[in-house]
């Protein structure tokens, strides 16, 4: 099976609300890729600690509560208006895949 048609597969699956486990693996290191790639080449030092617990996630429950942490690292690294924008790819990475009780609200703030 060609990786197309794999990965075709995996986001016809997941959007039919029941996600193979292969898809929601692929999707769990999508995310956090995603994460440590927003970090970039600094995390390695600054944030390692950061970048250690997300590269080290075993899930995609635990991904999803190291964003705090993670938003913290960027705070510091980018400012934190700057850090709210990527977060906010960051969780719409997440739509679909978490339980119901776990999912962004929409915030006050903005």
């Amino acid at each position: 099976m060609t990786w197309w048609r794999r990965a075709a597969q995996n986001i016809s699956s997941l959007r039919s609300g029941s996600p193979s486990s292969a898809a929601l693996e692929d999707s769990v290191e999508d995310i956090r890729e995603l994460m440590l790639d927003t970090l970039g080449p600094s995390a390695a030092t600054s944030h390692a600690p950061v970048a250690r617990r997300i590269r080290y996630a075993q899930d995609l429950q635990a991904l999803w509560y190291l964003r705090g942490d993670l938003m913290a690292a960027l705070a510091s690294l980018h400012g934190e208006s700057r850090a709210r924008e990527v977060m906010i790819d960051i969780s719409d990475a997440f739509e679909g895949l978490l339980p119901g009780g776990l999912a962004s609200r929409p915030s006050p703030l903005g």
